[in-house]
């Protein structure tokens, strides 16, 4: 019955949002028209500024013997001067100390958490390529043997927990997907293998398992919840490889609570980001966004990918991580409701055949999820969904889009409950009650 599982796909195309991992070849992404370039980023256009100055000028005439010359001798300027001049230098210098310890605080920070930063190498077979005489092609000389493991991409990871002996990494699933073995380089420039733990690839996160012999630092996690628009943080990884492993770069929170479409192997699914222009590279994939006291803030996992944009990068937030990661610690996978449909956009179906077909007219065109097909003995077959049916709300919630739809039933819903779903068969509206499953279940 995996045929049915086609609520996780969707031929709606979605903004550009790039996973950046090593071999680009991968992210499965596909260009934005224009239209919805300028729909779904409006909200980066506001200007920042700010006013900055005056106080200081005040600040030092205020504590200098010029603020009660009416009752000094005025014949002697100087001793004004002298004071103003090494006032102005004292709070000079204070500055310039602030901002020092500050700089030398995040270095504190960056040398206590780099050995918990990895990077993680992407290993996968190799096809064999034979000419006409069942000989291996010699065209690269360099080439790894057919059968053979060979790197295929790169990315990072943060080791969060260790235990009986083992250590354990969360990183992006794009970074290990499809890999038949995984290297991670730890911080003394020890190689090791590790096993993958589990993965989900609809909110893009894994979870890899070492020794944890040579391991020698975790790092923990701060609350996403408290972040603040402006706030100062840190992402360390491994742009472009090993060979600039543990990179740090710094920037702000640029936006909080960014919804943003990505295309995965499971279909399409919208998450929620941190956004922030700390600089976000190939191979920086997996590795944490951390505040400035040292804490795992965010997984950066996305940028916006295009010649006239910069420094819009994103990272899934940590409170969002954390019970992933457990899941997938204790389970290998994310358990999530089952349907048993697959399903279009309405707004794809021809607007004629929705009329005379479908039976729809005005406010019911365009707008809904359409049944093409339904699992024999799935929730939606027990509840009496047909093919054809036009599915508009779950759970009270409006389903525009299979992407809302999944989205409705991954985060709101859980196995075992029952859910009204809202239907329009034949143009008239009625609600049907479903109990969702975790898979498929045969008729009996």
């Amino acid at each position: 019955m995996d045929n049915y599982r086609d609520e996780n796909r969707t031929d709606q195309k979605e903004q550009e949002v790039l996973l950046v991992k090593e071999n680009p070849q991968t992210a499965g992404y596909s260009a934005p028209d224009e239209d919805k370039k300028k729909r779904n980023f409006g909200w980066f256009r506001p200007l920042l500024g700010g006013v900055i100055g005056g106080g200081l000028a005040l600040g030092i005439y205020t504590f200098t013997p010029l603020g009660d010359h009416q009752t000094q001798d005025t014949s002697n300027p100087a001793p004004a001067q002298e004071t103003s001049s090494v006032t102005a230098k004292q709070t000079s210098s204070e500055s310039d100390s602030g901002k020092s310890a500050n700089s030398s605080s995040i270095s504190n920070m960056v040398e206590d958490i780099s050995p918990a930063i990895v990077g993680i190498t992407n290993l996968q077979k190799q096809q064999s390529s034979s000419d006409l005489f069942g000989f291996g092609s010699s065209s690269d000389s360099n080439s790894n043997s057919a059968g053979d493991d060979a790197e295929t991409g790169s990315g990072s990871g943060v080791i969060f927990k260790k235990a009986n002996g083992k250590a354990y990494i969360i990183t992006n699933n794009h970074v290990v997907e499809g890999a038949s073995s995984l290297k991670v380089s730890l911080f003394d420039g020890t190689d090791v293998t590790a096993k993958l733990v589990g993965s989900d690839s609809l909110t893009d996160l894994a979870v890899l398992e070492i020794s944890d012999k040579h391991v020698t630092k975790t790092a923990s996690f701060g609350s996403s919840s408290a972040l603040r628009t402006g706030e100062s943080v840190i992402a360390i990884g491994d742009p472009l490889g090993k060979d600039l492993s543990r990179t740090v770069t710094q920037g702000i929170v640029s936006g909080l609570n960014r919804t943003v479409s990505i295309s995965t192997s499971a279909g399409e699914s919208s998450i929620n980001v941190i956004q922030t222009d700390a600089a976000i590279n190939p191979g920086n994939s997996g590795g944490p966004l951390l505040n400035t006291d040292g804490k795992i803030i965010g997984i950066n996992s996305m940028k916006i990918s295009e010649s006239d944009v910069e420094g819009i990068g994103f990272a899934i937030p940590s409170n969002d991580v954390k019970p992933i990661a457990e899941e997938l610690l204790t389970k290998g996978q994310v358990e999530r409701p089952y349907i048993g449909v697959s399903m279009i956009d309405l707004e794809q179906v021809p607007q004629n055949y929705q009329e005379g077909t479908l039976g729809l007219f005005g406010k019911q065109l365009n707008k809904g999820v359409y049944i093409r097909e339904v699992a024999q003995g799935s929730p939606a077959a027990k509840a009496g969904l047909k093919a054809e049916d036009i599915i508009i709300s779950l759970k009270g919630k409006e389903t525009g889009t299979g992407s809302e739809l999944r989205n409705i039933l991954y985060k709101n819903t859980k196995v075992g409950s029952t859910v009204d779903v809202k239907i329009i068969r034949n143009g008239k509206e009625m609600t049907k009650k479903m109990k969702l499953t975790q898979k498929e279940e045969t008729s009996s």
